[in-house]
């Protein structure tokens, strides 16, 4: 599914961040009794069908749903579900960031893929290959691995030395050489690290990078397309989610978001 938006020159994947006291609830069609859940699914979906033909992703962070409980994650269900509809050949990215022992993952491969049907999923490398086999072996899946976070702090662990490197360039180095046998992984870069995605770029070849971190991270468009891009100038999944989903507060939030997308979307491609 990626490829075939790369080659519309859609990179842009869009945050499904959505936190319900941000959501302009005054402007969406609800009902005065409609739980929060019910709230998130009115306003994903607006955005979804405002944005449908300009992204290559979506990525719900399963954090603003599971606050609601069994509401949010029926919204959530509902999302993907309406992703799905809306956009058949645009993948859900869940991003939840699992990991575990064997047994556990099993549990949480079904309740991503079996009961959310995310196309993908965020994944921590910590436990190893051995822990995530329940993940790396759904081939027809994308299991995307955390490699160098976009959060200020990510140099506590990431740029620790192992075997003489730091960690995150292992981690890297790892899952294009070992973790990757079925072609599905992909690896998380910030774009706040524009020198730290260049080095992962060049040690990973053309395996998709999920690039967090532009708009409100302030991550830098043009370097990050500079070192982010594969061989074919492709390879880049760009994740905006609040600087997209709450461009507005008024009446406008859709077209609004439709506005971001685009622009975001003409940016990358001026830098290709």
């Amino acid at each position: 599914m990626l490829e075939a938006q790369w080659s519309r020159g859609n990179f842009v994947c869009v945050g499904l961040d959505s936190d319900v006291w941000k959501i302009p609830t005054k402007h969406i069609q609800h009902s005065k009794y409609m739980n929060a859940g019910g709230v998130q699914v009115v306003f994903n979906r607006a955005i979804v069908e405002a944005t449908r033909d300009l992204v290559c992703a979506y990525k719900p962070n399963i954090a603003f749903y599971e606050a609601y409980g069994c509401d949010g994650i029926e919204a959530l269900h509902r999302t993907i579900a309406d992703i799905h509809a809306i956009a058949p050949d645009v993948p859900v990215i869940l991003d939840a960031k699992r990991a575990d022992i064997g047994s556990t993952n099993a549990g949480y491969v079904d309740a991503a893929f079996g009961y959310l049907h995310a196309d993908a999923i965020t994944v921590h490398p910590y436990l190893g290959a051995e822990a995530l086999q329940p993940f790396l072996a759904r081939t027809e899946k994308g299991i995307i691995v955390l490699c160098r976070t976009s959060n200020p702090g990510a140099g506590e662990f990431q740029d620790l030395s192992v075997n003489g490197e730091p960690l995150y360039r292992f981690v890297a180095r790892r899952v294009a050489s070992e973790w990757n046998k079925n072609k599905n992984c992909a690896l998380v870069v910030g774009a706040t690290y524009p020198d730290e995605l260049r080095e992962v770029r060049g040690l990973v070849g053309d395996i998709p990078i999920l690039i967090p971190g532009v708009g409100a991270q302030g991550g830098d468009v043009e370097k990050t397309v500079s070192a982010g891009k594969d061989s074919c100038g492709q390879g880049m999944i760009i994740n905006s989610s609040r600087g997209i989903i709450f461009a507005s507060k008024g009446a406008d939030f859709a077209e609004a978001a439709r506005h971001e997308t685009e622009k975001l979307r003409d940016l990358i491609n001026q830098y290709r």
